[in-house]
């Protein structure tokens, strides 16, 4: 009796209160009419953009699954068996949240705040209106960024440009509308951003951010005389001579030497708060990359490391005849200790001969374990890449010997000989020079979150040969189908709440 009397005071309740209206407004919180009125809010709207950078969703923790583990450079043995299958091509449940929802989910939230601030502030009065210009170029910059990683993801994604609703059902584009939206928007965005910013800004993205992503969405086209146009500034334009490779290669890594001469583009992380990954005041600054990519026992080890990077970098040794820095300061692996005197995590080898781990932005150069609030910056864009990239479209425009004085000035910096010393061959032609670039930007920029991007790039994965021969180097990639897995599946909820959103292809 009582159950039933609950039962119809619930359904009284409900029905007299849909007679009444539910916009209310909250006491406690500012609407958009009222919250965008002044500088002070224009700020406050752009640094919640920034936000962003810290949700678990992207750079705090899942999107390194699968820039970094879904490539050949790693993968994952985690006894969460999803999700170590969303490392290796095995799809079955397209609203995996880790996997794949949570992703979408950030990126779309980070791309609503850049919307926020691009239709609300043009119509605030700025005592200085370049201030204003500078703003929206942040945003249009924000915003260019998660659209190109979800090109790189998803491929097929809505283009929404305008803040959303929740009844919106915005229509689907292609990959070539996404990547000339990051283009328009980056183009725009360099007009009102500065050179360099000063200290109290350090972390804003610059004009050389700009060019990097500029070149870095041209290229994944192939449109090379263009991406050798947006890196010309850093060689014949504004940048020239800003920009530098410093001299300890293990300073990209830590938070001890950040937002140096080689930085382009980094994101700020902070252990100052040790909160959760909300939005409220305590929120959580810090990555958690360390603590799911560390070795088991100190961290999670949901993230690993293909051995045959180790085998890579042995295969030549410096011109002192010694092995490559770069390998000490990248992985974890078995005879890293009696190679360079390491320790890990100041503990000896005590894990499988055939293991190894991404040393990149782990905290053992102070730490003995992990935890969810590492502060180490990560550099999305670093002088090195940049020097990479520009040898890539020289070579792609057939200036092969110009093209193998920027990997000479990378090989350079830890010891190497040059390329046409160690290897003649690879300036025999433009495929030979490709092929050879493949290694040099593996042996640079392993664990960088790179890899992905530039596998889909060379086409090693649009054929099935070129798919065979990744896989002789990660057998994952056996379960690689053609034409199919070289982007995600969208999250099903999606299309399923969205007739405008067709699933992509062959899922």
């Amino acid at each position: 009796m009582k159950n039933i009397f609950y039962i119809f005071v619930c359904l009284v309740t409900t029905l007299t209160a849909c007679n009444k209206d539910l916009n209310v407004d909250n006491p406690n919180t500012l609407t958009d009419v009222q919250f965008w009125k002044s500088e002070s809010d224009a700020e406050k709207g752009i640094n919640a953009a920034y936000a962003m950078f810290y949700k678990p969703g992207v750079w705090s923790r899942w999107i390194y699954f699968r820039l970094d583990l879904t490539s050949d450079e790693g993968f994952s043995k985690s006894p969460w068996v999803e999700l170590g299958d969303w490392t290796r091509f095995q799809y079955v449940n397209y609203n995996f949240w880790e996997g794949n929802v949570i992703t979408w989910r950030d990126t779309y939230k980070a791309i609503f705040r850049c919307n926020q601030v691009l239709a609300n502030v043009p119509g605030i009065t700025f005592a200085d209106p370049e201030k204003r210009e500078g703003i929206l170029a942040q945003a249009k910059f924000l915003r260019a960024l998660y659209y190109y990683y979800a090109a790189i993801l998803w491929e097929n994604v809505p283009l929404v440009l305008q803040p959303s609703k929740p009844d919106d059902l915005p229509k689907q584009n292609t990959l070539a509308e996404v990547f000339a939206q990051v283009e328009k928007d980056l183009t725009e965005a360099e007009a009102h951003l500065p050179v360099q910013w000063d200290d109290p800004n350090v972390g804003r993205p610059t004009k050389g951010a700009v060019r990097a992503f500029l070149a870095r969405a041209r290229m994944q086209q192939r449109k090379w005389p263009e991406a050798k146009a947006a890196l010309d500034y850093f060689f014949t334009g504004q940048g020239m001579g800003r920009y530098g490779l410093v001299a300890n290669f293990q300073d990209n890594f830590t938070h001890l030497n950040e937002n140096n001469r080689e930085s382009v583009f980094e994101i700020q992380f902070s252990d100052v708060n040790k909160g959760g990954d909300g939005d409220d005041p305590n929120q959580n600054m810090g990555t958690n990359r360390p603590q799911f990519f560390a070795p088991r026992g100190i961290g999670w080890s949901d993230g690993q490391a293909r051995y045959w990077m180790v085998d890579e970098f042995k295969k030549e040794k410096t011109a002192a005849g010694t092995l490559d820095p770069r390998l000490r300061y990248s992985l974890f692996y078995p005879s890293l200790e009696a190679d360079f005197g390491d320790k890990i995590y100041g503990r000896s080898w005590q894990w499988g001969n055939d293991e190894a781990w991404f040393r990149k932005y782990q905290r053992d150069y102070y730490r003995t374990n992990e935890d969810y609030f590492a502060q180490d910056n990560f550099r999305l864009v670093r002088y090195a890449d940049v020097l990479l990239m520009y040898a890539e479209v020289l070579n792609e425009n057939g200036q092969i010997t110009d093209a193998a004085k920027y990997v000479d000035s990378v090989r350079s910096r830890v010891g190497m000989l040059p390329l046409a010393t160690a290897h003649p061959e690879a300036l025999l032609g433009k495929d030979a020079f490709r092929e050879r670039l493949k290694t040099e930007r593996m042996l640079e920029l392993c664990g960088e979150s790179v890899r992905w991007a530039d596998l889909k790039r060379w086409g090693d994965l649009e054929t099935q040969v070129g798919v065979d021969k990744v896989a002789l180097r990660d057998p994952d990639f056996k379960n690689f189908k053609v034409g199919k897995h070289i982007r995600l599946p969208i999250p099903q909820i999606e299309v399923l709440n969205n007739s405008n959103l067709k699933q992509n292809d062959k899922y």
